[in-house]
Parts: structure tokens; C-alpha cells; sequence
């Protein structure tokens, strides 16, 4: 069983993890591959190509995927605490800055 504290540092790092891969510019080189550029009476906008590219474009999906991925690291693999951790304070500092950057 878990302790509240652990599953919230768990939830931080879900969080920090999928917006890592969804919305942040540092994988934006990854996800370009997975969707194509259309141009409508001189709009541009991304389309997700294939399942990668709507897997990549939600953020429900790729959060669900990272929860199982957390969950078996906490799990199964010795010392990703740390990266649990990391990743936990990462997702705290994201939502802080968020909401004093109004």
C-alpha cells in the first residue's frame, strides 16, 4: 500500500511527465514527426498523422500511459524514487508558475 504523500509525488510526475511529451518545446523534434501541416484560406495548423499522432496530440491519453509507466517504475525498479522525485517537484514548479504568471 501506498502512503498519500507517495501517491501524490506519483500524480506530480504524471503530470510533469505528460506535458513534458504533450505541449513542451524540448519534444517538439519528437512529435513533429507525428503530424503533418495543413494550410486553409491562410490558416496553418498540425494534424495528427496516424495513431502516434493522436496518441501525441491528447493529453488524456498519453497521461493514462504515463501513469502506468510511473506506477511500474515505482513499483519494479530500484532507485526511481529519485527520478519519481524530480519529476514530482518539476509538475509542483509547472503549476506554480502557471498560476503566478497571470
Amino acid at each position: 500500500m501506498i502512503s498519500w504523500m507517495e501517491l501524490f509525488l506519483m500524480a506530480f510526475a504524471c503530470f510533469r511527465l505528460t506535458r513534458l511529451i504533450v505541449q513542451d518545446v524540448i519534444f517538439e523534434p519528437f512529435r513533429v514527426k507525428f503530424f503533418h501541416v495543413v494550410n486553409k484560406e491562410g490558416e496553418e495548423w498540425l494534424e495528427p498523422k496516424g495513431v502516434f499522432g493522436e496518441l501525441l496530440s491528447c493529453q488524456w491519453c498519453v497521461g493514462m500511459w504515463m501513469s502506468l509507466f510511473v506506477s511500474f517504475l515505482y513499483f519494479y525498479v530500484p532507485y526511481s524514487y529519485f527520478f519519481i522525485l524530480v519529476m514530482a517537484l518539476a509538475g509542483i514548479q509547472s503549476l506554480l508558475y502557471t498560476w503566478t504568471d497571470r
